[in-house]
């Protein structure tokens, strides 16, 4: 079939789409489905919205099963997987069992198989003849990285694209022929979106903010996710491209509205490089001192390309004897306040702004689990100071919630967002 035109789907299916990665070994725990990211992306570019993606096995019935369910909710499914020539690469054979007909061989395309293999001096294996079969009526979508071709079809009014499962060949024969042709259908309509983001709040807070900024934007898509330390906020818009983008920047500028100064950046930009932004501007240089959290605030900001510009060093001081010997809290202090104390914390970031020379430091000291808590200082408990610059000084105490990783990595976020909001509240006006 060639640009299919389908009857018209029903109005709360015409412009879904559900994505079905096939593939055993994509519900083991070695490997991650990385393509319906990529395709939810470039289908909403068009203006298609992934209404639903699942993950099934090479099983047949399991996916004939996904694919009725699919058909219920999108007018279009794009799998991905299951095209290869050895026994387990099952897709094909199941497609056409939902189809409700019977696989055909295409010679033209078996010869194609053939032709690649010989100029590659290699006699092709009789298993790779069955990537020749296809159901009848079906646009073959060929394949110029690989032996398995992709293929588009159809029930009733419901399309499928099928398509291997190698990002690289997947990609090439979506961009070369499936997104052209949806976006000629479309009419120019396209999706966008912008991820505001937003630390040091939880879920429930950033939610509470923007709750009356839903109502003025009632038929636009607003999902409000959260990751250790942060929250992300997803606005949408659908339209042609020049109205999409007004409506975009009026939500967005309601929202941000709302939230101020407490977002720090846009759809991929990360916390430490909105720091690092700031401390480049004000030409200050970074000292960290770390002991709960052992390095990680250093990772994240040293993984901001460019941060030598602003970030000289830090000490991961586990250990008392360390904490005085590096960074020079006192024995009193520790003795009499312990080393998970704002007291100690405050020491440990004076005494990392002295060692480095730095302008302003940040350290945190705490305990992360999942032992060493007691009923006055919980597991979670972290203290976070900062000294610094012009000898301005915050210091904060949390409690954060979950495993020792999670405690981890939330803590060096929420620490960062700290300093992120001491350096603005420090600007001059």
């Amino acid at each position: 079939m060639t640009g299919p035109e389908v009857p018209a789907a029903p109005p709360e299916r015409a412009s879904r789409a559900a994505i079905v990665a096939i593939g055993s070994e994509l519900l083991s725990p070695l490997r991650q489905d990385t393509n319906s990211l990529w395709l939810t992306a470039r289908l909403e570019e068009v203006g298609i919205v992934v209404a639903r993606k699942a993950i099934v096995s090479d099983e047949i019935a399991d996916i004939v099963g996904e694919l009725e369910t699919a058909s219920r909710s999108a007018a279009l499914i794009v799998t991905t997987g299951g095209l290869g020539p050895t026994a387990d690469d099952r897709t094909v054979e199941a497609l056409a069992r939902w189809l409700g007909v019977s696989l055909e061989r295409n010679a033209e395309f078996l010869a194609k198989i053939r032709a690649r293999f010989e100029r590659r001096g290699i006699r092709m294996p009789e298993v790779n003849a069955k990537q020749a079969d296809f159901p009848p009526g079906a646009r073959v979508l060929e394949n110029p990285r690989g032996t398995a071709p992709g293929f588009w079809g159809r029930r009733g009014d419901t399309e499928v694209v099928v398509l291997p499962g190698v990002p690289s060949e997947m990609r090439e024969i979506m961009e070369a022929t499936v997104l052209p042709e949806l976006a000629r259908r479309s009419g120019g309509a396209v999706a966008r979106r912008r991820i505001l983001r937003i630390a040091g709040m939880g879920e429930s807070a950033v939610e509470e903010l923007v709750a009356p900024v839903y109502a003025r934007w009632p038929e636009n898509p607003v999902t409000i996710l959260a990751s250790p330390g942060e929250v992300e906020l997803h606005l949408v818009t659908r339209g042609d491209p020049a109205a999409a983008d007004r409506r975009l920047r009026a939500m967005e500028a309601d929202f941000r509205a709302a939230l101020g100064t407490r977002v720090y950046g846009e759809d991929s930009a990360a916390l430490s490089q909105a720091v690092g932004e700031l401390l480049r501007r004000r030409t200050l240089r970074l000292a960290l001192a770390e002991s709960c959290t052992g390095g990680m605030v250093a990772a994240l900001v040293t993984d901001v390309a460019g941060s030598s510009d602003y970030f000289l060093g830090g000490a991961v001081t586990y250990a008392d004897s360390a904490k005085q010997a590096l960074l020079d809290v006192s024995p009193e202090t520790l003795a009499r306040h312990g080393a998970v104390s704002g007291e100690s914390a405050r020491e440990m970031a004076r005494g990392a702004l002295a060692r480095f020379g730095a302008d302003v430091a940040l350290s945190l000291t705490g305990i992360a689990g999942p032992g060493g808590g007691s009923e006055a200082k919980p597991v979670g408990t972290v203290h976070i100071a900062i000294a610094g610059p012009e000898g301005k000084e915050l210091l904060k105490k949390r409690l954060f919630v979950g495993d020792r990783d999670l405690i981890r990595r939330t803590a060096s976020r929420h620490a960062l967002e700290l300093l992120r909001r001491h350096l603005l509240a420090a600007e001059p006006a």
